[in-house]
């Protein structure tokens, strides 16, 4: 029986553009195998240089199918690009439940295009928890862009932002989201609005509510990126776009709103103050699940159930209990 495949290995052949390859290194970070630490050492070398953007809006907006026209736009250009489709999870397997269907499938047979179906597995925040050991795959894999379509958007569901250099928020017409944006908050990380599905009535009327939402969000309409900085250049100013993808209609100023984004964020500064945050959440990420993991171990023996019969006798207390567990667990 052979042995598990070396990482390493795996890492250079995505690098040559082997899709089997891409496709078994994610499989292994989402699935968090014995093997993760070793990938993760053999992708660091190969990753920062994809612009990553972030596709977010409510459910019917049309997520999938206004990503799938910026694909097409992104290959007319000769950019490589990866797309990640976050999907809810099935109680029942923890699979993505809209994973089986074919997603993208005009992008099937381009060689230049790799897109991979990921689960939430019951992660709030619009993300899984892979999401961006995943995005490292895709970017060692050499890909110019990496899309991340999210599940959707509202209270829990703005992660996204702290992922991507850019964001898109995709609305539409006739489904009260201008409201909706102002309270769940994604006037605040958009950098892009698209009102897609512009051909439908009221979309005119959307895209003026928008953008007089945009104006008035600070007192003298100044300081509009997400990051909230602007290191020696004027803040970026989001621009609110009109779409119809099903036709592909106006997909080509989104494509070229996001250059104009990367260029201000790379000139800015932007762009090296969200990776460094993004590197931090990771970081972060990964210690909070060894630390989960962790209590899990010891939840499965006695030293829960005998601190507990301390702290109800009054020998200690929860405070002290949970350092000692903690210590325990390591």
């Amino acid at each position: 029986m052979p042995g598990p495949p070396d990482p390493r290995d795996l890492v250079e052949r995505a690098r040559r553009g082997e899709q089997l390859a891409v496709a078994r290194l994610i499989s292994m970070v989402e699935n968090a195998g014995p093997q993760l630490r070793e990938v993760s050492a053999a992708l660091s070398p190969h990753t920062g240089r994809a612009h990553v953007v972030g596709l977010t809006g409510s459910p019917g907006v049309g997520k999938s199918t206004s990503t799938s026209a910026l694909v097409t736009e992104l290959r007319t250009r000769g950019r490589r690009v990866g797309v990640l489709a976050v999907d809810p999870s099935s109680p029942f397997s923890g699979g993505a439940l809209l994973g089986d269907r074919v997603r993208m499938g005009d992008h099937a047979d381009d060689d230049g295009v790799f897109i991979r179906s990921m689960a939430t597995r019951g992660h709030l925040g619009g993300l899984s928890w892979a999401t961006p050991q995943a995005l490292r795959v895709l970017d060692a894999a050499g890909c110019d862009v990496v899309l991340i379509e999210t599940v959707g958007v509202g209270q829990s569901e703005v992660e996204i932002v702290g992922l991507a250099d850019s964001t898109v928020v995709l609305l539409a017409p006739g489904m009260g989201d201008g409201i909706q944006a102002a309270k769940a908050g994604i006037l605040e990380i958009g950098d892009v609005f698209v009102v897609n599905k512009a051909d439908r009535e009221g979309a005119r009327r959307t895209v003026r509510e928008l953008r007089n939402m945009l104006h008035l969000r600070t007192p003298d309409g100044a300081e509009r990126s997400a990051g909230g900085t602007s290191i020696g250049t004027e803040p970026w100013e989001p621009p609110v776009l009109s779409t119809v993808a099903s036709r592909s209609e106006g997909i080509g100023a989104v494509a070229d709103a996001l250059d104009e984004h990367l260029a201000w964020a790379e000139k800015s500064g932007e762009r090296e103050r969200r990776r460094r945050e993004r590197a931090r959440r990771e970081i972060e990420g990964i210690g909070m699940e060894q630390v989960r993991a962790r209590m899990e171990r010891v939840r499965g023996g006695d030293a829960l159930d005998t601190l507990t019969e301390r702290v109800l006798g009054g020998e200690l207390d929860p405070w002290a209990a949970a350092d000692e567990l903690l210590e325990q667990s390591g």
